[in-house]
């Protein structure tokens, strides 16, 4: 399975992790959301509901073209630069091109992205 998320006439793929936050993240889909940047380092958006983190690692870095999930806040997090250790974020994936990065750098102000599971 693979995760296809599109915005801004870009349509991304990212493998998805083995693990519970992932797989209920799966579940949620297809979803609708809006992006906001946070810091110049991610852009997030809120999750309808909170995933499962249970078996998780406590905490793990942000790597630019990682999706991720901030369990403290219970939302998306979709880094497109660098970021240290952080307690409560955990991996949901990962996109397949680097170019991804790019494109997520480049959106301006709140975007909508559709965010869906491919076969």
């Amino acid at each position: 399975m693979t995760i296809r998320l599109t915005v801004a006439g870009h349509d991304l793929t990212i493998t998805p992790a083995d693990g519970p936050a992932a797989r209920d993240f799966l579940a949620l889909l297809p979803l609708t959301l809006t992006l906001t940047d946070f810091h110049g380092i991610e852009k997030v958006a809120d999750l309808p509901s909170r995933l499962s983190t249970g078996g998780e690692p406590d905490g793990t870095t942000g790597n630019a073209g990682d999706l991720r999930y901030y369990a403290p806040w219970g939302n998306l997090a979709i880094f497109y630069r660098d970021f240290g250790h952080a307690a409560g974020l955990v991996r949901l994936g990962a996109f397949d091109d680097a170019s991804a990065v790019t494109v997520l750098r480049g959106l301006d102000g709140p975007t909508e992205v559709t965010i869906s599971a491919v076969d």
